[in-house]
């Protein structure tokens, strides 16, 4: 029995767990609501001493409006001596007193005695308002006249200096209007207003009004503007107030003091609004607030509390469901006969899914232990003794033949029990029949390989042939159409090209032919290709090539080509606008791994795309106006770099572009020991070149020649150079050479210049080496006898000394006012200088200064510098 009274003590404990959820849950609920009621009784009371604030205010100035009537406004004393008034505008006074708490005005048409008047109210309301900061104001409807007076503590008259619209008197009209109909009523003495915000004092005030009944004459109003955010506690927003009239008439004993019942709270909707009645009014104050307000307040005062009670409430839930769920497990009996019986269906279980035969036997008992049912339906025809006498004599393993069917039984004795035999039937026939369906399908494969490799040789074959033929003809037709067909024969003849090396690939006959080359002439192979393709899309393209120029490396040249040549032709179809750059370069694992990075700024291509470097035309390509992009092109090139020790990685954004990493194992050949002089030794190059991928360019490619490359911002005043090169044509005013991306190698222009592709080696430096010829044919020229007419014109106009003495110091004012940016003075210079040219009838001095008065015009500094150089130069040659 002990047991079972253990057993009920899961049970016990898990009451006892609900019964803690319940309390702690009931413990929440009052906490929360005790939360509610205190904060509401707190913003009560606050309300209850705003409206006792309130009524006091009211009964003040209803004491001081009888004052104000009875006493000041009927006082027969004169106010003062000298009372002056200023006419504002039409109908509007201002009242000139010495400086102090209130100005007045007056509004309409008026006598002496109701300046004096006004005078009286304002010396009263000064002594009454000394002491007060907020804005207080006062209005006085005479029924004598029918004038208003404005008192208060605003600048009135700056106020009222302004346009006529402005907002004291439409607060003056609005407050008059109210007034006479405070007067037409009959049954009514005392108003009051609704709660008003003055906007530039960012004050809320309410107004009292109150009527004076005079026979014979209108009635007499006095109203006061009484504002209320020094009542106004500073947690308490003042938007969130209003006066409303009150269902209940006032109670007549002002002296009453409201209790707590008075104070009304309503939920209405989203909001809570607390109201409390205004003493010997018929007005209620409101205050309204958002629900969201009341709980961030409770949460904020019961935060530690409510956390702590959750914490606990979740802990009671895990003892409850922890508790329950060890009091609905099945209690196991001492001997452990549960277990047991689950250990058993287990092994049962596991018997009989095996794929085997399998049999346990008790040879003492003559009594099978386990089997499954491959086992039992051959166990009627076995003999057990046999067996295992029979498998004894050979190695534990025997044949036998059950119904005309091969069965390879093992025999095993059992280490635990030495009396029991463990018996493993396998199926010979079928596993035989299964290996002969594997070979023939193995087989089936390989024939259909070698069916599918030899197909496409051969449709390859064949078709090679008709394409190249029909390229042929439509290349000599010279027509629009035939150029057409002829692209596109081309198209395809490059397509069977491409399958027939794939199928090279795939049997294994492709032969690498690694030979010893350079890579810089590879890579202007490859641009001149793509430059047709590239041109009709309006692309860029860029070659960085970070290798030295005149290394050598060992590899499979055409290889290389063809995988550069197909990157480079997809990239240019899935792009649509922007450039294209080739980075090569050596990676940190080795120099003899190269890489090649092809960057694109199209729009990137599709997962499924990329999937066709596993599989060739797995999913569909991007295309252009102009095609397709070759689905073979992905898995070609991969298969190509692996034979060429190296991956294809492929790396694309939706909307950025797409980044194509060749890694490529080519060892570099070694260089010879002596090193040659360089093409460009001591040639200095102005690099003037806007676009600063360009310029690194070009800057790497003169550099590795042996040239001393500088920029306009680098040269020094008087620093020559031999060759300029820029991007800009507006620059190349001389000798130079003008740098593309679309030109077909290099093209001369005029004399001493040439248009050059930037990214083709071998074209730069011809147009390099050309220019520099021209230089010094040039030179050769002007230093013949024939070249010293200008010298000798200048000798015998008779000014060869006044030339010495003052043509080389105006060039230097010319260096040194360049340097200052002193564009002003430097225009006078040149202007000076081309006027004493002309006068000498040197005309290439005055055309160079003419240029470089174009220059200044347009303060292009780079051309400024270059163009003093040649003036310097000039005058030189002259002296």
């Amino acid at each position: 029995m002990i047991p079972n009274k253990f057993s009920l003590i899961p049970g016990n404990i898990t009451r006892f767990f609900l019964l803690l959820i319940v309390v702690l849950l009931v413990a929440m609920g009052v906490m929360v609501q005790s939360a509610v009621n205190t904060w509401l009784k707190d913003k009560s009371y606050q309300i209850v001493d705003i409206t006792h604030a309130l009524h006091k205010r009211v009964d003040t100035y209803r004491y001081a409006t009888w004052q104000i009537y009875d006493n000041i406004a009927v006082s027969t004393a004169p106010a003062s001596d000298g009372l002056q008034e200023t006419r504002l505008r039409q109908d509007v006074y201002y009242l000139e007193k010495p400086r102090r708490k209130t100005e007045a005005l007056i509004f309409g048409s008026h006598d002496g005695s109701t300046l004096d008047m006004t005078q009286r109210i304002s010396t009263y309301l000064d002594t009454l308002w000394g002491a007060e900061n907020n804005p207080w104001s006062m209005y006085y409807l005479n029924g004598q006249d029918n004038s208003m007076i404005l008192v208060s503590t605003l600048p009135l008259k700056d106020l009222s200096s302004g346009l006529k619209e402005n907002g004291v008197s439409l607060i003056a009209d609005s407050r008059r209007a109210e007034m006479l109909q405070q007067a037409n009523a009959l049954d009514e003495r005392e108003s009051f207003s609704q709660l008003r915000h003055l906007a530039w004092q960012n004050g809320y005030y309410f107004t009292l009004r109150t009527t004076f009944n005079q026979p014979g004459h209108l009635a007499t109003v006095v109203a006061f503007d009484l504002p209320i955010n020094d009542l106004i506690p500073p947690g308490m927003s003042l938007d969130s107030f209003r006066l409303e009239a009150r269902d209940v008439p006032a109670v007549a004993n002002g002296a009453e003091k409201e209790g707590p019942d008075s104070i009304t709270i309503n939920f209405n909707g989203a909001r809570i609004e607390i109201a409390s009645p205004l003493a010997t009014t018929h007005l209620r104050l409101v205050w309204q607030v958002p629900l969201g307000t009341l709980l961030m307040d409770t949460l904020q005062n019961i935060l530690l509390p409510l956390l702590l009670n959750i914490g606990l409430l979740v802990l009671a839930l895990f003892g409850f469901t922890t508790f329950r769920q060890q009091a609905a497990r099945p209690v196991d009996a001492p001997n452990g006969n549960g277990e047991l019986q689950i250990l058993r269906a287990l092994n049962e279980e596991i018997v009989a899914q095996l794929p085997l035969g399998l049999l346990v036997h008790d040879l003492d008992s003559n009594r099978t232990v386990i089997s499954n049912k491959i086992a039992d339906h051959l166990l009627p025809h076995l003999n057990l003794q046999n067996i295992i006498a029979m498998a004894e004599q050979h190695q534990g393993v025997i044949q036998a033949t059950i119904n005309n069917e091969l069965y390879e039984i093992r025999q095993f004795r059992s280490q635990i029990a030495s009396r029991t035999q463990i018996f493993v039937i396998r199926d010979q026939d079928r596993e035989i029949l299964v290996n002969k369906k594997l070979k023939q399908a193995q087989r089936l494969y390989e024939k259909n390989q070698q069916g599918r490799m030899a197909f496409m040789q051969n449709i390859g074959e064949a078709l090679q042939r008709p394409v190249k033929n029909i390229a042929e003809h439509a290349s000599a037709l010279n027509t629009p159409e035939a150029r057409t067909v002829a692209n596109e024969a081309q198209s395809m003849v490059r397509l069977v090209e491409e399958i027939q090396l794939l199928n090279t690939l795939e049997t294994d006959s492709w032969k690498t032919s690694a030979a010893r080359f350079a890579i810089q002439p590879l890579i202007d192979e490859v641009v001149l290709e793509m430059l047709p393709i590239i041109k009709r899309k309006g692309l860029q393209l860029l070659i960085n090539n970070h290798l030295a120029a005149d290394e050598e490396r060992h590899g499979d040249r055409e290889a290389l080509r063809k995988v550069l040549q197909l990157l480079l032709h997809y990239s240019v179809t899935t792009t649509q606008i922007g450039k294209i750059t080739l980075d090569i370069s050596e990676e940190e694992s080795g120099p003899e791994r190269l890489l090649f990075r092809i960057l694109d700024t199209g729009e990137g291509i599709s997962a499924g795309e990329v999937d066709n470097l596993h599989f060739p035309f797995l999913n569909e390509t991007s295309e252009d106006r102009y095609g397709r992009a070759n689905g073979l092109t992905f898995y070609l090139c991969d298969r190509l770099s692996r034979k060429l020790g190296g991956y294809l990685n492929i790396k694309t954004r939706a909307g950025i572009g797409t980044r194509y990493h060749l890694h490529i194992c080519m060892a570099a050949e070694p260089q010879h020991e002596e090193q040659e002089e360089k093409l460009l030794d001591d040639v200095v190059a102005m690099v003037d070149i806007t676009a600063n991928e360009v310029r690194n360019i070009v800057t790497r490619q003169l550099e590795n020649w042996g040239a001393h490359c500088i920029t306009p911002d680098e040269r020094l005043a008087s620093q020559e150079f031999d060759i300029f090169l820029t991007d800009n044509p507006s620059n190349l005013t001389s000798s130079g050479l003008l740098l593309s991306d679309d030109e077909n190698g290099m093209r001369k222009l005029g004399p001493g210049q040439f248009r050059v592709n930037f990214n083709i080696s071998n074209a730069m430096q011809d147009a390099v080496l050309q220019l520099i010829e021209e230089q010094l044919a040039q030179e050769g020229i002007s230093a013949s006898p024939l070249g010293g007419d200008e010298n000798a014109q200048l000798h015998a106009s008779g000014y060869y000394a006044l030339f010495v003495d003052t043509v080389p110091e105006d060039v230097r004012r010319l260096y040194t006012e360049a340097a200052a940016h002193d564009f002003a003075a430097l225009a006078q210079t040149a202007h000076r200088l081309k006027g004493v040219f002309a006068m000498l009838n040197l005309v290439p001095g005055k055309q160079l200064c003419e240029t470089l008065e174009h220059h200044i015009r347009e303060s292009d500094a780079a051309n400024i510098q270059k163009y003093t150089s040649d003036i310097d130069a000039y005058v030189k040659s002259l002296l």
